[in-house]
């Protein structure tokens, strides 16, 4: 099994035209956040099949994947070390999550942090020190500061939410669109599937110098009523 092999599989799978539409989904065009990267044209059912087929690759080809041009090779390789990491045993499972920290640099969209983030890092930190979230979350990198916060999303399906809050308050002043959703999403998980009235707290405190739009997917599942009350501050 290699990098390369996969990249085949997926280009025999590839189409132009859905290529095109990844493109502008992606946001590829200049001074747009994901300018630069390319795509092949494959869905991401059909990547999860091709990384079921390749689940036993080696950390060394899957960091030649991670780098390749292509942005389903980038994701393919990450669904990869997703079902590593959940079949591992606790030697696998951190030699995975420090390899997934060294790699960072090429989990460059959203969806590479989506998938992969709270799979990997939010398993991975839920037990142990969480102090390299505050290190990533303030970095100048979009992705990495995505990470951070999207890592909580397992600790929030876990019952705990303490550094969903932390880590959004620090985010609250980002500039980045795409950081001001992951921050809304995550808090909107923990009135899901956590505590709402904590929630309710947090909003308080914070509405007034939120991003509209995190509070916009924060108060998603609230009814029209209390909707209308947060956005009105």
């Amino acid at each position: 099994m290699t990098a390369e092999k996969v990249e085949q599989e997926l280009k025999k799978l590839g189409s132009k035209k859905k290529a095109e539409t990844s493109a502008w989904f992606f946001k590829t065009g200049v001074g747009q956040y994901g300018h630069g990267d390319v795509f092949l044209g494959v869905t991401v059912p059909e990547q999860r099949k091709v990384s079921k087929e390749y689940r036993d690759l080696p950390l060394l080809e899957i960091s030649k994947l991670l780098a390749n041009k292509y942005h389903e090779c980038r994701l393919t390789a990450l669904l990869i070390l997703v079902h590593q990491y959940k079949m591992g045993n606790e030697p696998t499972k951190e030699k995975i999550a420090k390899f997934y920290l060294k790699h960072t640099k090429y989990i460059n969209n959203w969806d590479l942090v989506d998938l992969s983030a709270s799979y990997i890092l939010g398993e991975y930190l839920f037990d142990k020190d969480r102090a390299v979230l505050y290190k990533l979350v303030k970095s100048k990198n979009i992705w990495e500061r995505r990470i951070a916060i999207i890592t909580t999303h397992m600790f929030i399906r876990k019952g705990e939410y303490k550094d969903t809050f932390a880590l959004a308050e620090i985010l609250l002043t980002d500039t980045h669109d795409l950081i001001h959703k992951a921050v809304g999403w995550m808090l909107r998980e923990v009135g899901k599937r956590v505590s709402r009235p904590a929630l309710v707290s947090f909003l308080e405190m914070h509405t007034p110098h939120m991003p509209r739009t995190t509070l916009r997917y924060a108060i998603e599942h609230f009814s029209e009523l209390e909707r209308k009350k947060f956005l009105a501050k």
